[in-house]
Formats: structure tokens, C-alpha cells, sequence
């Protein structure tokens, strides 16, 4: 048995190509915005031409999300939470069988996903490539609701998240292979190792499971790139302490954007060490 859970969590690794962290700023810079009331289009990003199409905030949620468009491509963006404390108590491990497309996925941010789509729909544009970001609990929405799209035939170009927590199992990760998924987290922030593994989880060999390649912001001019079983294995250092002010401070896009600066226009990729073992394995 503990070789066929073994197995099960060495997924095959992809190669990873060159982090563009001009791109990812612009991102970052997308996903703070969704944390102001925006009036225009310079409001969205200083400098664009980026035109605000649709916003809303969901009151059930407190989700809240805009939509912008230029010529090129259109933008969604969401807004998660500020306050740590409230994600961590939120945050809920439950899990729901999708029945449309057979993979579970997180009740919450799929319900979430939903109720954001009967808004949405009306003012998105099939025929434009569309990027999503998202921070926080609105990084697991965006996450979800690229994927919903992506299966409605959208041209869904890019996601990237900050901060983002878990939104389906080993089983679901599968289905989210072809999307094009960057997250993008701190060291120190917490939120993205929850929902945390729980010993009915093990048992029943269906943890949660981290989708997408990992981009680890580290001080200066490094980061480190991992996914698959590596990202589970660092979501296995959460603890069920309660987050301190450096957790708070890494959860913020504030502290995001200026790590984000550091590796601008210089960035030096570093490999991630784990210091795990599994069976005798050592996954470094």
C-alpha cells in the first residue's frame, strides 16, 4: 500500500520554462486592484488601456471581481480577503462531486465559482483571449472559474494566482492539466498550505492537491519553481497555530508586489529544498 500511495503522489514533473516576472507584476497589479472600487479605466492599471467592463461583489461571498478589456485580451480579476484570521476560520475541508465534469472540487469556492458565473457571463467575449488573477480566496475562485470557462471553450491564455489555497483533490488535479496555472506564493504565507492534509485523507488516499507550477517569491533576486509533490510536501508544514504578524504580513499583495520588484529586471531561480523523506526517498 505504501508503495501504491507513493506512486500516486510522484507525478510526473514538467519542465519548466523561464519566469517572466514583468508579466507576473502586471498580474499582482491586477489582483490589488480588485481591492479598490474602480471608476475608469485608469483606475485598473496607471498607464493601460485597459477599459473596466463589468465589477460586482457578492454578498454571500464577500467575493468581489472585475472585468476589463482591451484589444488584445480580456481581464478578470478577484479580490480575496485581507483578514488572515477569518481565511483560516472560513476556510472549510469539505469537498463536492462536480457532476458536470465528474471531479470534486472545494464546496465554498465551487459555489462561489458558480453564483460569480450567472453575474459574469453576459459581459465576457468569447472571441478575446482572457487572463485570470486572483488573490487569496479570490485566487481559488479564479483558479475554478478559468476552468469552467476553458470547458465552455473560452481561450483561456493565462491564470495566476497569489496566495492562493487548495481547490480540488489528487483525482481533480488531473482535469486542470491543460490550464495554463502560474501560483505565485511567500515563504511565510500560510494560505496557500490549507485546506491542510487530515488523517481521513491519507487513509482514503484523496488529499488535497495544489494544481499548477509554484513560484516561491524568496528574498532579492531568487525564487524557486516546484510543483506536484513537492507543493504538497511544503503544504505539510501548516500548523494549527494561530498565524502570527509575519504570516499576516506575508499574506498581503503589498508584501507580494515588492518581492515581486526585487526580481526585476534580474531573477535567479534557486532549487527548492524540502528536507523530506518519504520511505527512505529523498525528495531533494
Amino acid at each position: 500500500m505504501r508503495y501504491l500511495f507513493f506512486s500516486i503522489l510522484c507525478f510526473v514533473e514538467l519542465a519548466y520554462g523561464t519566469v517572466n516576472f514583468d508579466n507576473i507584476k502586471e498580474n499582482a497589479l491586477l489582483s490589488a486592484a480588485a481591492y479598490r472600487t474602480l471608476d475608469n479605466a485608469s483606475a485598473v492599471i496607471a498607464g493601460t488601456d485597459y477599459k473596466l467592463v463589468h465589477q460586482a461583489t457578492l454578498e454571500e461571498s464577500g467575493v468581489s471581481y472585475f472585468l476589463a478589456r482591451n484589444s488584445a485580451r480580456q481581464v478578470l480579476s478577484f479580490r480575496g480577503t485581507s483578514n488572515l484570521e477569518n481565511v483560516l476560520v472560513d476556510l472549510k475541508v469539505s469537498l463536492m462531486l462536480d457532476s458536470k465534469f465528474g471531479i470534486q472540487l472545494h464546496r465554498g469556492f465551487a459555489e462561489t465559482s458558480s453564483s460569480v458565473l450567472k453575474y459574469l457571463a453576459p459581459s465576457l467575449d468569447k472571441s478575446i483571449p482572457i487572463v485570470i488573477t486572483g488573490h487569496s480566496l479570490g485566487g481559488a475562485v479564479a483558479v475554478i472559474v478559468a476552468f469552467y470557462l476553458q470547458q465552455e471553450g473560452y481561450d483561456v491564455q493565462q491564470v495566476v494566482t497569489f496566495g492562493q489555497p487548495k481547490v480540488t483533490n489528487v483525482g481533480g488535479a488531473a482535469s486542470f492539466n491543460d490550464l495554463p496555472l502560474l501560483r505565485v506564493v511567500t515563504v511565510k504565507d500560510i494560505v496557500p498550505l490549507v485546506p491542510p492534509i487530515s488523517p481521513l485523507q491519507l487513509k482514503e488516499l484523496d488529499i488535497y492537491w495544489h494544481v499548477g507550477e509554484e513560484i516561491i517569491l524568496l528574498p532579492g533576486q531568487e525564487y524557486s519553481s516546484i510543483r506536484g509533490i513537492k507543493s504538497m510536501l511544503r503544504a505539510t508544514t501548516f500548523t494549527s497555530s494561530l498565524p502570527d504578524e509575519s504570516n499576516i504580513k506575508a499574506h498581503q499583495m503589498a508584501t507580494y508586489l515588492d518581492l515581486i520588484n526585487q526580481k526585476i529586471p534580474r531573477s535567479k531561480e534557486v532549487p527548492f529544498k524540502s528536507g523530506v523523506n518519504i520511505f527512505g526517498f529523498s525528495l531533494d
